[in-house]
């Protein structure tokens, strides 16, 4: 029989979030059982509870950021053990047999990876419930190993922005001869920079607000460029290998296309409401210019970005809030007063 856990849930798309009880499967033989202790807020988590991504079933319990300590291990486990500290991304499972997941590619899972909430629970029926819980129970699999050098709660975050960084800036090769653009300064560019500082990039923000000028300097980027300055736009010209798009709003993309070297990639992470305006052709025929996209990592990949984040003493930039603070800090996140993640101490 499931156990229950308590939680903080939306019971419709206008309504506030409040107390639930959801169900917890029983500990199977590959399962770990956590404590959640912290459960950082993504902007995914407001777009799902609102409905803004299509029709969900209510009520529903976000969080794909978890931190929280091991209670219980099935009879086959030998990852983790009871008492240990660890960590849950935004995939709780896939069908680990398509080519993707064979690749240690689950997030790409060409037959639907199972999110750690808006997803289909294999084991109990109906959608899964992320974070905003006091307990969850994960295959072994996809459970993380959290450096014991970081801060926990500062480590939440990680699970999603941090990865969702990491991953491109892995993928596309950047390193000590890069020149990296980050756009925009919020939880998953506050991050970009961190880590693209710590792999040795020329790092430049890109920002409309001149406010976090200073910000931006203090987390380690090198240059802050207006992009709201037209001039300061243009003689980014032709200078960057990569940039990292962070922001979740439409804009243009010419300016940016115009900033990178031939052969230079541009990766959009954020994901906005409305789609960003066609760019321009020409600049990306003249140049061999690339613009991609990338959704978080896989979960040797997530490991591998917890072990160089323990290993350069990164995490992020965070604000904790108990519980009930969860709709107003819903509503500081969407007027982007945060610097730079919330995270719930359950």
């Amino acid at each position: 029989m499931p156990t229950t856990a308590s939680a903080m849930a939306a019971f419709a798309a206008d309504q506030p979030i409040g107390p639930h009880t959801i169900p917890r499967r029983d500990v199977g033989p590959t399962d770990v059982a956590i404590e959640i202790q912290f459960c950082g807020i993504c902007h995914s988590d407001i777009h799902f509870l609102r409905g803004e991504w299509g029709p969900i079933p209510y009520p529903a319990v976000a969080g794909h950021e978890i931190i929280g300590r091991v209670t219980a291990v099935g009879s086959d486990v030998s990852k983790h053990k009871v008492g240990d500290t660890v960590g849950v991304g935004c995939l709780v499972d896939s069908c680990r047999t398509c080519p993707s997941c064979q690749e240690d590619l689950e997030n790409y899972c060409t037959t639907g990876s199972t999110g750690t909430y808006m997803g289909e629970d294999k084991h109990l029926g109906g959608p899964t419930y992320g974070g905003y819980s006091s307990a969850i129970v994960v295959d072994e699999d996809f459970v993380l190993r959290v450096p014991a050098n970081l801060d926990p709660a500062a480590t939440a975050p990680l699970l999603c922005a941090g990865i969702t960084t990491y991953s491109p800036l892995r993928h596309w090769g950047v390193g000590k001869d890069s020149v990296v653009g980050v756009v925009g300064l919020g939880g998953l560019g506050h991050m970009g920079v961190k880590l693209a500082v710590a792999m040795g990039a020329h790092v430049v923000v890109f920002t409309t607000s001149p406010s976090k000028v200073e910000d931006a300097k203090a987390l380690g980027a090198h240059e802050v460029v207006l992009s709201t300055n037209e001039e300061a736009m243009n003689a980014q010209a032709a200078r960057f290998d990569f940039i990292l798009n962070t922001v979740a709003a439409p804009h243009s993309l010419d300016p940016l296309v115009a900033a990178l070297k031939r052969d230079g990639t541009m990766v959009l992470v954020g994901v906005p409401a409305e789609p960003h305006p066609s760019p321009s052709v020409m600049p990306l025929i003249f140049g061999r210019r690339t613009i991609a996209g990338s959704l978080i990592g896989g979960i040797k990949e997530t490991q591998e970005m917890l072990d160089f984040c323990g290993e350069h003493g990164i995490t992020a930039q965070i604000e904790k809030i108990k519980p009930d603070g969860i709709n107003e800090a819903h509503e500081r996140m969407l007027k982007s007063d945060v610097k730079y993640r919330f995270v719930i101490e359950m």
